[in-house]
């Protein structure tokens, strides 16, 4: 064993372990420092003090910061596949008879792409591609109405606010910017924030996000909804098994979208 690290010293491989890894759990980071879990525990709480990172059940993330909101065509660019077996999945879990409502955003648009034509449902939805993109899909669905986003395709503001006042949905399918344990679920805006808000508000059933791996640690601008208030989050395989067991604790049920060849 070499010369044991100051503070300083242990803290900066930490971050640059998370750097790399964007997870790290304690029993890593005390085989990789040579170092005590207790030790550990204390450099991972001045880390996220610093903001740094969020300490996790088994040990912690890299906080990531979304502040702007990527136009929507960039925002596809971003793990378009993995978005799309994640859309199918989510799509998978609404049945006959539903009433749904489903919020703007390409994971979003993924789901109203996969929902079957010949189900009996209602979807309520401000996300402006449902009607660029879908055409007559056999099914009923509603755009909120209210002020058009270019930037995000989607409906916001008090018109779109009203109508949902209308509306109770049993299932709310909904994709975010960032999903933390100790934030929650976050949006860059907070036009789309309150949309999101009040469909949770207006559900009384399931709350399920859906988001790829990337979104995990990540937080926003605006916050949505605890991470107590999710039922089930869909994600792809890029998400860490370690992750998977810090929303158990919270008695979410993650379903992960496989490769289209599993």
């Amino acid at each position: 064993m070499g010369k044991p690290l100051i503070p300083a010293q242990r803290r900066e491989q930490i971050q640059e372990f998370l750097a790399i890894h964007q997870i790290a759990r304690t029993a890593d980071l005390m085989n990789l420092l040579e170092t005590s879990e207790a030790t550990i525990r204390r450099d991972l709480e001045w880390l996220e003090q610093k903001g740094i990172l969020e300490r996790t059940h088994g040990g912690a993330i890299l906080s990531q910061r979304v502040v702007f909101e990527q136009e929507y065509q960039q925002r596809a660019q971003h793990f378009p596949e993995e978005k799309k077996r994640i859309g199918e999945l989510a799509a998978s879990l609404i049945e006959e008879g539903d009433i749904v409502f489903i919020n703007s955003g390409t994971t979003a648009t993924q789901v109203l792409q996969h929902i079957r034509r010949d189900l009996r449902i209602t979807v309520f939805t401000n996300n402006v591609n449902a009607a660029m993109e879908l055409g007559d899909p056999g099914f009923h669905y509603y755009l909120t109405g209210g002020e058009f986003h270019a930037r995000s395709n989607s409906l916001a503001g008090r018109f779109a606010l009203d109508n949902l006042n209308m509306v109770f949905a049993n299932k709310a399918i909904l994709g975010v910017d960032g999903v933390s344990l100790k934030h929650g679920c976050t949006v860059p805006t907070s036009d789309e924030a309150e949309v999101v808000r009040k469909m949770i508000e207006r559900t009384k059933g399931q709350v399920i996000v859906v988001a790829d791996h990337s979104k995990w640690g990540a937080v926003s601008n605006f916050p949505v909804a605890n991470i107590d208030e999710v039922d089930k989050f869909v994600t792809d395989e890029g998400f860490s098994k370690e992750a998977m067991k810090d929303l158990s604790e919270y008695s979410i049920e993650a379903l992960v979208a496989g490769s289209v060849n599993t």
